[in-house]
């Protein structure tokens, strides 16, 4: 009984070194946001106090009315919503295609073309922007939703999540029961595959909808008329040459971080068991 005793004491005392650990992660990963939003109802004089405060002394929306006067956020909020929309739901579309695709057809050449697509995620983003761009001006892309969203339709590692999951998760003797019955194979995509799939689906859909909304460097490039700039270009207009107005940057990054907080509570349930059977075989 002692030596059972002893072992529980260990076992509690490593679990709650663990959660000290996590606790400690958290907080170091939680503070920025807290301070960022702490910031963001402070005056002007408080914002750049030395020591600074993490919580505001003296709290202000003045910051927030800014945003209304500063610069049509509103319009830059809308744009940022329908270039993430619908850059989502071509990510989702495309990537369960190519994965359904990759993972349960044979087909000459697979595996070397899954291999070309993969190494397209190493390829940063700036080494064809130039060419991309001068695409964009042939085909009169530059200040549309269709030139905004066009590069952030189709994700590799979209296509390698969709493809790990529907591998290890749907089984290719449930596929042939489908088919044995009729079913065609769009039938079969929409009402087996996908339903099967939705774990995976709502995790791609945290991951596709944040790269979009967090875009920059294209929406700053391609928009150059103020009316089609997204919110992380908007916010660009409070850093002047010789000075910065963090409060209305805090501000403006407080009310752009929301849609992605919404869409993360919303699918959080499913998240982690989509990225962890990306690595089931």
């Amino acid at each position: 009984m002692t030596g059972t005793s002893s072992y529980r004491l260990v076992a509690s005392g490593q679990r709650l070194l663990i959660h000290l650990i996590l606790l400690a992660g958290v907080s170091i990963m939680v503070m920025p946001f807290i301070y960022m939003v702490g910031t963001s109802f402070k005056p002007p004089p408080e914002v750049i106090a030395w020591p600074p405060t993490l919580l505001p002394r003296n709290p202000t929306l003045d910051n927030y009315a800014l945003l209304q006067t500063a610069a049509p956020f509103g319009r830059f909020f809308l744009n940022s919503v329908i270039m993430a929309t619908a850059s989502t739901l071509g990510i989702l579309v495309t990537s369960t295609l190519a994965g359904y695709i990759f993972s349960k057809f044979r087909f000459p050449g697979r595996d070397l073309l899954f291999i070309i697509v993969l190494s397209t995620a190493m390829v940063p983003f700036e080494t064809y922007l130039i060419p991309l761009y001068l695409i964009a001006k042939d085909l009169k892309l530059i200040n549309t939703y269709a030139g905004l969203t066009a590069p952030y339709l189709v994700m590799s590692f979209g296509i390698f999540l969709m493809r790990q999951n529907i591998g290890a998760s749907i089984l290719d003797e449930l596929l042939d029961a489908a088919r044995i019955d009729g079913c065609s194979e769009w039938r079969i995509f929409w009402q087996v595959v996908v339903p099967l799939s939705r774990s995976a689906i709502s995790a791609l859909a945290i991951l596709a909808f944040m790269q979009a909304w967090m875009a920059f460097i294209w929406p700053l490039i391609l928009a150059t008329e103020r009316q089609m700039y997204t919110m992380e270009v908007g916010l660009s207009i409070f850093q002047h040459r010789f000075t910065i107005e963090y409060g209305g940057i805090t501000a403006g990054s407080t009310v752009s971080i929301l849609p992605i907080l919404i869409i993360f509570l919303l699918l959080r349930r499913h998240i982690i068991r989509g990225i962890t059977l990306t690595g089931m075989k």
